[in-house]
Order: structure tokens, then sequence, then C-alpha cells
């Protein structure tokens, strides 16, 4: 029973290590193509908007690593443990909760890039 809890909370943070993965990934990409797209001649407006994303992506993927290692470190306590105590699933609670913040966060700034990448051409 208990190897059954570890082993299934151990799978849940691999899967949202993936996930966050995937959205760093996402986010070096999205760099590059505001990168791509702006030209040498930008509005001020289009300027501000460019610095806004610039700066988002680069506190995103801050965000993305430190909840990275917040589940790494809690996976490793997991795994030294024979048994799960409360405080051991309270602690997964609180991650999932600030990687589910965090989740919500990076997709309203995916669709965000998305709808002004699609509406302006630099």
């Amino acid at each position: 029973m208990v190897q059954t809890d570890i082993s299934q909370l151990s799978a849940e943070t691999a899967e949202w290590r993936q996930i966050l993965r995937t959205y760093r990934d996402e986010l070096q990409e999205s760099k590059k193509l505001l990168q791509n797209t702006c030209g040498p001649h930008l509005t001020k407006q289009q300027l501000t908007d460019v610095e806004h994303f610039q700066n988002q992506f680069h506190i995103q993927l801050i965000n993305i690593h430190d909840v990275k290692q917040h589940i790494k470190s809690h996976e490793r306590r997991i795994e030294m443990k024979e048994q799960l105590s409360e405080q051991s699933f309270a602690e997964h609670e609180m991650i999932l909760d600030e990687f589910l913040t965090l989740q919500n966060t990076l997709q309203e700034l995916r669709n965000e890039f998305k709808n002004y990448i699609s509406a302006i051409s630099c």
C-alpha cells in the first residue's frame, strides 16, 4: 500500500517536471520568435510590448526553474521514506498548488503572446 502511494506521488512529480520542461522550451522558442518577428523600426508602443514579453519570458523561466527545484527536493524526500506521513501528502498538495498556479500563468502568457504575434507586424 505504501509503495503504491510513493510510486504514485513520484509519477505525478515526474509528469509535472516534464510539463514544465515543455513550457521552458516553448518560452525559449517564443523569445526567438519575438526577436525574429520584430525588426529595427518599432513604434514606442511596440517597443513597450516587446519589452513586456521579454521580461515576462525571463521571469517565467526563473519561476519554472524554482518550481522544478522544489519538485525535485520533494521527490528526493519521498524516495528516502519507507512510509509517507501526513506532512508528505500536505507538501505534495502545496507543490501541486504551486505547479497549477504557475501552469495557469504560463497558459495566460502563451495566449497573450499568440494574440500579440497574430495582431502585429513589427
